[in-house]
Parts: C-alpha cells; sequence; structure tokens
C-alpha cells in the first residue's frame, strides 16, 4: 500500500479508467482530484505545471508526475504489481508492451473515433461516411484481437496484464453502443472476463451519459 498517490481526472475520461483501474485493481490507496470536463480546470497553470497538455489523466506518486495513460499504468506496474500486472520476464513484458502500444497507435484511434463521431456528436451533425470508416477501423481491430484471443485467455497471455487495461477499457462503450457487433465470440468472453473483475466494474463499467451528444464542456 501506498499513501502518496494523487490521480486527476473526470470518471468518465476513458483515458483516466485505465489509470483509475490499474490503481484499483493493485488495491492501492490513493486520492483521486476531479478535474477536466464539467469539473473544469484543465488550463488552471498549478494543473498545467503538472501537465503542459491540459489532459487528463496525471498521476502523482510523491515527487514524481507522470501523463499519458500507458505510461501511468505502466509505472503502476512496474512500481506496485510485481505480482500481477508486470511480467518480470522482458519476453513476457515484450508482448504486453506489444499490444499496449499496439492499442495506442491503432485500436484507440478507431474506437474513440467511431465513440466521438457516433455518440458524442450530436444527430443533426453526424457524418454517415465518416461514422462506417471509424467503424470499420475498428471491426478491423477487433477481428485481429478475436484471433489473438481465441489462443490464450488474455491479450498477451493467460493472466492478466496493462495490457489488457489499456485496450479493454473500450469494452464497456463497444457493448453499450447503438452498433452493429459482428459475432467474436473470443472478444465477448475476454469481456466477460474482465467485466467479473470488481475493480473493472467500479472503474469501467460507469454511465457516459454526460458525454452523448456532447462534444464540448
Amino acid at each position: 500500500m501506498t499513501s502518496g498517490l494523487i490521480l486527476w481526472g473526470r470518471k468518465s475520461s476513458a483515458n483516466l479508467q485505465k489509470t483509475l483501474w490499474a490503481l484499483e485493481e493493485l488495491g492501492l490507496t490513493y486520492e483521486h482530484r476531479l478535474v477536466g470536463g464539467s469539473h473544469g480546470g484543465l488550463d488552471d497553470p498549478a494543473y498545467r505545471a503538472l501537465n503542459p497538455n491540459g489532459l487528463v489523466p496525471t498521476l502523482q506518486d510523491g515527487d514524481l508526475t507522470v501523463w499519458e495513460s500507458h505510461a501511468t499504468i505502466r509505472y503502476l506496474a512496474g512500481a506496485y504489481g510485481q505480482e500481477s500486472l508486470w511480467r518480470a520476464d522482458p519476453r513476457q513484458r515484450a508482448r504486453v508492451d506489444q499490444w499496449t502500444d499496439w492499442t495506442a497507435t491503432t485500436f484507440q484511434p478507431a474506437w474513440l473515433g467511431l465513440f466521438w463521431l457516433a455518440v458524442r456528436t450530436p444527430t443533426d451533425q453526424q457524418d454517415a461516411k465518416a461514422i462506417a470508416r471509424a467503424y470499420n477501423k475498428t471491426i478491423a481491430a477487433l477481428t485481429l484481437m478475436e484471433r489473438e484471443l481465441g489462443q490464450h485467455a488474455y491479450l498477451a497471455d493467460e493472466e492478466l496484464s496493462y495490457a489488457d487495461i489499456a485496450a479493454g477499457i473500450a469494452l464497456y462503450r463497444w457493448f453499450t453502443m447503438a452498433v452493429d457487433r459482428p459475432d467474436m465470440p473470443n472478444v465477448q468472453a475476454w469481456y466477460q472476463r474482465l467485466s467479473g473483475r470488481a475493480a473493472f466494474r467500479r472503474t469501467v463499467m460507469v454511465s457516459y451519459a454526460e458525454l452523448v451528444g456532447r462534444l464540448a464542456f
């Protein structure tokens, strides 16, 4: 346990949810300070001094400040998850990092783009062609994961890692959005495994109603 952890961000942020899930998964004691969205505060000089991008999440651990969601979950796994989220073997960890980085470059731009276009954009402003392009990219990424998840229970191996946290936060929205979902039994089983975890339910399976039809706060 630690008492020096502070997490900044709003609960409905997908990126914030990664850090929050990791903290809860590891059973860490932390303070959550709400900023962003309806809470404001991202342009406050004090916050910008912590995170010059003015985005969330921002994680503080004593005198260390870390921003970028995947950096925060890697840090927490390495610092506090040696017996769980972290892989000591560099060969195993390479697979975790592979899927974590692929999420950043491929999966998240696709699914989050679809979420913005089909959920956050007001109906009268939606672009059907843009939605279709984002949808196709999302399906292509999920299809790749469907094949991988046919080989093991979690994204990188047989146990939960930070790769599952990076990618898995998409699943609650994917399975509750008003979109056509092709049958992907391995992805569905992965979602069921994740949703069986109390930390996932507390931090990821939360309402995003405040975001529907809302491009900005």
